[in-house]
């Protein structure tokens, strides 16, 4: 009976340390918000914004079409509607919506309506997803302002959000993966395979052109 009451206020303190555990992820949980965003590449948008203090996490993924559990091979071809899109995990307590879509719409060429970069066709065109009035209001008040600041007309689209399908577990941090790829400039790791196709490909020449010092990524890849 001495040990039954010497580990009772043990036991009951691990209980309370665990519901306090819990009760933090799920608070932390609460917290955050997603904002999902098609900009060509997804390796790239994932990438640029993995690096954005506030960002928990990027996923590469598929939406805005109407085919289910779309393969990359589905949507290269075209015809499924979907977008190579984006979905960043963020705490709007360190890093606002609204902060995060002027550095999207920067990082990008939204005033091309056919691809982006290199990437041509309509899985690589540019939106943005909103799942409310109050995430739409936003989008359109970002875009107008990059509109202004650009003195171009932009033609990324605000659409409602659709199911957002996860691609494949190769393409998620592709950017900074260690496999060993076959490409056209040899075998790479990913990670160097990653930057010689973004070099190549001429996403931050062209940002850098179209938005000069506001452009927040093109420097340093």
């Amino acid at each position: 009976m001495k040990i039954l009451a010497t580990l009772k206020p043990i036991v009951l303190t691990l209980c309370m340390g665990l519901a306090l555990v819990l009760r933090g992820h799920e608070a932390e949980a609460q917290s955050t918000e997603t904002l999902t965003v098609a900009g060509g590449c997804f390796w790239c948008v994932e990438s640029d914004f993995e690096s954005v203090p506030g960002v928990i996490g990027a996923i590469s993924g598929y939406t805005g079409g109407s085919t289910k559990n779309p393969t990359y091979g589905d949507v290269g071809k075209g015809g499924t509607g979907h977008y190579e899109a984006v979905e960043i995990t963020f705490d709007p307590g360190r890093v606002s919506r609204t902060k995060l879509l002027n550095m999207f719409l920067r990082s990008v060429d939204p005033t091309d309506a056919g691809g982006q970069f290199c990437d041509r066709g309509e899985t690589y065109r540019t939106a943005i997803f909103v799942s409310n009035a109050d995430e739409k209001t936003l989008a359109i008040q970002a875009i107008k302002q990059a509109q202004a600041d650009l003195g171009q007309k932009i033609i990324t689209p605000v659409l409602d959000a659709k199911t957002f399908y996860h691609a494949e577990d190769y393409h998620q941090d592709y950017y900074k993966g260690t496999k060993l790829v076959f490409t056209r400039f040899g075998p790479k790791r990913q990670a160097s395979a990653y930057k010689r196709y973004r070099e190549a490909c001429g996403r931050d020449a062209r940002v850098a052109q179209l938005w000069g010092s506001a452009a927040p990524f093109a420097k340093g890849h």
